[in-house]
């Protein structure tokens, strides 16, 4: 959402607190500090300066934005109802469609507002090699979609105590090393979740994890990229840099990352499909595998093992049952296992991503995007949304929560196809009452969308869903 708070007076107060809460205690006595580029500014209460030309002191550096655990509501305004005239059987005759012809191999689509599930099936088949309909149990790859899951086992450790937000990384991973001594000794668990640790390349080192290198090897490699600004102070999307958050949670509880999101995210909200790495994919009963494009149309393959070896970035498998209990948890509605102070926290806005308002639907429909704990955040139009994609080579996915309409989507499919994207904000408009838009590149949207069918899918596999318009309460 737009921030429409330029009160300087509250920004003040704002800038007290976090200066309260997060007080620097870094020294620069034997350090050689960097000459740091200019700064993108955060989504922060107190305005961005420009860089100095040469390095201020320890002592003059602004504090980073840091996740305010005093907040405790997920959203400051009530509740509203799906708008008018939301079909979730048009939206299912649409997945189903999307998978005709092979235009897709295989997609699942979850839908969830008010705490309920109202779909969760699969549509298309698992492999067109050896096909089996795909549903609402069928396991695909989330890649990116799992940095989601990251920042929440790390928030569950902060809630424990296990750790702080503002924790130095250098405590838990003494190996750890930036170019710049000081920059290493500064950057937070918070930093490493919403992409600010400070690099200049977005996406370090992914072409050696690409290359089939070990992780423990690139990361290491870090001592040696160039840096863009402080810690906390630029953003830059990153894969390596990022997963050493499951080594600060080894070292905070002593289990394996995988093992910690089991024990404390999967089985307790009943993903009963999920898993973390290829062995997870490839031991469930029925999973999807990755398609890419051939002259002859699509071939599956093996799951490509690379970014597995980053699972906090890109590890998580789960079914459309498993992405429904998981919107559901997210939206509030299991707080036995995830409290509204964290999630409000997860999803609160840390550092301005404009470049993210540029392709596609978002061209249209951002107004503006940040980057939250493992979620971004988007104006959407004026909607609040918090979100997440995911690629990797054979799957695709989106995520989407309003926290407005108590209302969340996730959407995977098995292919490396971009036309399924615009099923996304063909749903969060219809959602939200928003003038209707042609974002899939076919006739089946909108014909789909202004039948208001009550007809159910050809594919029957999965879990049962809503065949009226759905109106919660």
């Amino acid at each position: 959402m737009k921030d429409n708070s330029n009160s300087r007076p509250a920004r003040s107060i704002r800038i007290g607190l976090l200066g309260l809460l997060l007080p620097l205690t870094l020294s620069s006595t034997a350090q050689t500090p960097i000459r740091w580029s200019q700064q993108t500014p955060t989504v922060a209460s107190a305005p961005v300066s420009p860089a100095p030309t040469s390095p201020a002191p320890t002592s003059q550096y602004r504090s980073p934005a840091q996740p305010q655990a005093y907040r405790t509501s997920l959203a400051t305004q009530r509740v509203m109802p799906l708008a008018q005239g939301f079909d979730v059987a048009a939206f299912e005759n649409m997945a189903n469609a999307l998978t005709v012809g092979e235009r897709v191999p295989g997609l699942a689509m979850a839908i969830v507002q008010n705490g309920r599930v109202l779909s969760a099936r699969g549509y298309g088949v698992t492999d067109v090699s050896a096909p089996q309909l795909v549903d609402g149990h069928t396991v695909f790859r989330l890649a990116s979609l799992s940095k989601a899951f990251a920042g929440t086992m790390t928030g569950l450790l902060v809630n424990d105590g296990s750790l702080r937000w503002d924790s130095k990384v250098t405590d838990y991973v003494p190996d750890f090393q930036l170019s710049d001594p000081l920059a290493t000794q500064r950057v937070t668990v918070a930093d490493l979740l919403s992409h600010r640790v400070g690099l200049q390349s977005h996406n370090a080192f992914d072409r050696d994890i690409e290359s089939n290198a070990d992780y423990y090897g690139v990361s290491r490699k870090l001592a040696y990229a160039p840096l863009e600004c402080a810690p906390g102070q630029c953003y830059a999307y990153q894969n390596v840099a990022f997963s050493l958050i499951g080594d600060v949670v080894f070292a905070a509880t002593g289990s394996f990352y995988d093992q910690a999101v089991d024990r404390r995210i999967f089985k307790p909200l009943g993903m009963n499909d999920a898993s973390i790495g290829l062995t997870g994919i490839e031991s469930s009963s029925r999973w999807a595998r990755p398609h890419v494009r051939s002259r002859n149309g699509w071939v599956s393959m093996m799951p490509k093992p690379t970014y597995y070896k980053l699972p906090p970035a890109a590890g998580v498998n789960a079914s459309a049952s498993d992405m429904a209990q998981w919107l559901i948890a997210q939206t509030g509605h299991r707080p036995d296992v995830l409290p509204a102070p964290l999630l409000a926290t997860l999803h609160a806005p840390l550092i301005s991503t404009p470049g993210e308002m540029r392709a596609g639907w978002r061209r249209e429909r951002v107004y503006s995007a940040s980057y939250a704990l493992g979620w971004r955040v988007f104006d959407y139009a004026g909607h609040q949304v918090v979100f997440h994609a995911g690629a990797v080579q054979g799957y695709r996915g989106l995520v989407a929560l309003v926290p407005e309409r108590d209302f969340g989507i996730a959407i995977l499919w098995n292919s490396d196809s971009s036309v399924p994207s615009g099923l996304l904000p063909t749903i969060l408009d219809r959602a939200m009452g928003l003038p209707a838009q042609q974002w899939l590149d076919t006739p089946i949207g909108s014909d789909l969308l202004m039948a208001e069918s009550s007809d159910t899918p050809a594919n029957e596999s999965g879990s049962s869903s809503s065949k009226a318009s759905a109106s919660p309460k």
